[in-house]
């Protein structure tokens, strides 16, 4: 809805594809994690609000890295 309230849509505004947050890649993002649980794995991301976008390699190697803890997570343990 407008800010005037006459029932019209807003117009969707065009951004750029967000990159992703590991220093040196420049690759679009794909997937956002929590920034703390995105540094489990990548010690080394900036402090940049609170979510981490991610391209496809990195949450690849992101899901590698984490994978034990993450099932132990699931196990309740």
């Amino acid at each position: 809805m407008s800010p005037e309230g006459d029932g019209a849509p807003r117009a969707r505004r065009e951004e750029a594809p967000e990159t992703c947050l590991v220093p040196g890649c420049g690759e679009e993002a794909l997937r956002h994690l929590a920034l703390a649980e995105a540094r489990r794995a990548f010690s080394s991301l900036p402090e940049k609000g609170r979510r981490a976008p991610l391209c496809r390699a990195h949450y690849k190697a992101w899901k590698k890295a984490t994978k034990a803890e993450r099932e132990l997570s699931r196990l309740g343990r």
